[in-house]
């Protein structure tokens, strides 16, 4: 009996002590017919990130009318999209058209701490943003006071300080868990929720540390974003001209458009406890803030902008002539 015991101890202590040292990303459930089909959309997806931020980089970097504050953050934001998208995509390309989808331990820590801090840093600069439009809107004599250089420069680098203590919180949490013999991540990528999912220890301390961060995140910038359009809207509606007040509002919508993206899907990723126990769903949304929005967002302000408009047919038309 005691033998018995002994060799129960024995057994159950091997199985603690084992941990994992790569993970399986189970990815996206579909036949093999359509993987393929599966890869060419996400290839399509991906390159069009790429070439659309790439592309609006240089134009703004190209043009000496968009040398302002608002064009410098949205030079950021394009690199943010580039860089977040970056982390995730190639090594899902990869897994689609392989059958040993793995990533070892490490590349999965590093996976997950660039994305927190590509994602956790765009959340700060779409705030700071709000703000440059409501120096810009509501202070325009003080404006070149408020975002000089300088400052611009503080305030990215700021959005950047915050994204790397996120980032470093929530993967020391994460990966201090202990996995043992499970290592089927049922995502496609390394991300927070199904890792906890499939930890053998107790995680409640990791579920709380991620709904805590995550809301103080969001409600930090949302605050930020929603007084800054407060002020706003109370300005713009003291503007006489109906012309001058749509005028105003333009230059703002495509901000507004690019927030409610980008809040609303991680909001529902990440800062609602339930959001761990529906995989499938997470997947889904995962797809849309990882790789629709930042192929979206250079759609968005270079058709909803007129200035980065101009700015591309001076560039065309420059580079066509030179020809």
């Amino acid at each position: 009996m005691g033998d018995r015991e002994t060799s129960n101890h024995s057994e159950m202590t091997d199985f603690i002590l084992i941990e994992v040292t790569e993970f399986i990303l189970l990815g996206f459930k579909t036949p093999p017919e359509l993987q393929i089909l599966l890869f060419l959309v996400f290839l399509v997806i991906y390159v069009a990130i790429v070439v659309g931020n790439v592309s609006m980089i240089a134009v703004i970097k190209m043009d000496s009318r968009l040398q302002t504050p608002m064009y410098f953050f949205l030079r950021n934001l394009s690199y943010l999209d580039v860089c977040y998208s970056t982390v995730i995509a190639p090594k899902t390309l990869a897994n689609i058209l392989t059958n040993e989808k793995k990533i070892s331990y490490n590349s999965c820590a590093a996976q997950f701490f660039f994305f927190a801090l590509f994602v956790t840093t765009e959340g700060f600069l779409l705030a700071v943003m709000a703000f440059d439009r409501f120096s810009a809107i509501c202070s325009p004599l003080l404006y070149p006071v408020h975002m000089s250089q300088k400052v611009c420069v503080q305030l990215v680098t700021g959005s950047y300080i915050c994204g790397c203590i996120n980032s470093m919180i929530q993967t020391g949490f994460t990966f201090s868990l202990h996995f043992c013999q499970e290592n089927r991540l049922d995502h496609f990528f390394c991300d927070v929720p199904a890792l906890i999912k499939i930890s053998c220890v107790d995680t409640f301390v990791n579920q709380i540390v991620l709904f805590v961060l995550s809301a103080v995140i969001i409600i930090t910038t949302t605050t930020i974003i929603l007084v800054s359009y407060g002020y706003i809207l109370s300005t713009v509606l003291k503007i006489p001209s109906t012309q001058g007040r749509r005028k105003t509002f333009s230059t703002c919508g495509s901000h507004i458009a690019v927030v409610s993206l980008f809040y609303g899907s991680v909001f529902f990723m990440y800062a609602q406890p339930g959001a761990i126990s529906s995989p499938q769903q997470n997947k889904i949304v995962a797809v849309f803030y990882t790789l629709i929005i930042p192929m979206l967002n250079p759609l968005i302000y270079s058709l909803r902008n007129r200035d980065v408009k101009d700015a591309m047919k001076r560039i065309l038309c420059g580079t066509w002539s030179s020809l």
